[in-house]
């Protein structure tokens, strides 16, 4: 199941440079992960400094 970032986002960027695929890209007020793209491995989730990172 895909991940999904939350409105704690505060656009930092540091998962969209985690995501070793490139799912994530910067939205309109927080960072969006492309569901069809995302992997599941985490890596964002376990990079996101205020846990706004979960599966969906």
């Amino acid at each position: 199941m895909a991940y999904i970032i939350t409105d704690a986002c505060v656009s930092c960027g540091t998962c969209a440079d985690s995501c070793p695929i490139g799912a994530i890209s910067e939205g309109d007020g927080k960072y969006v992960i492309d569901a069809d793209a995302c992997v599941s491995c985490g890596t964002c989730a376990d990079s996101c400094p205020t846990g706004a990172i979960e599966e969906g």
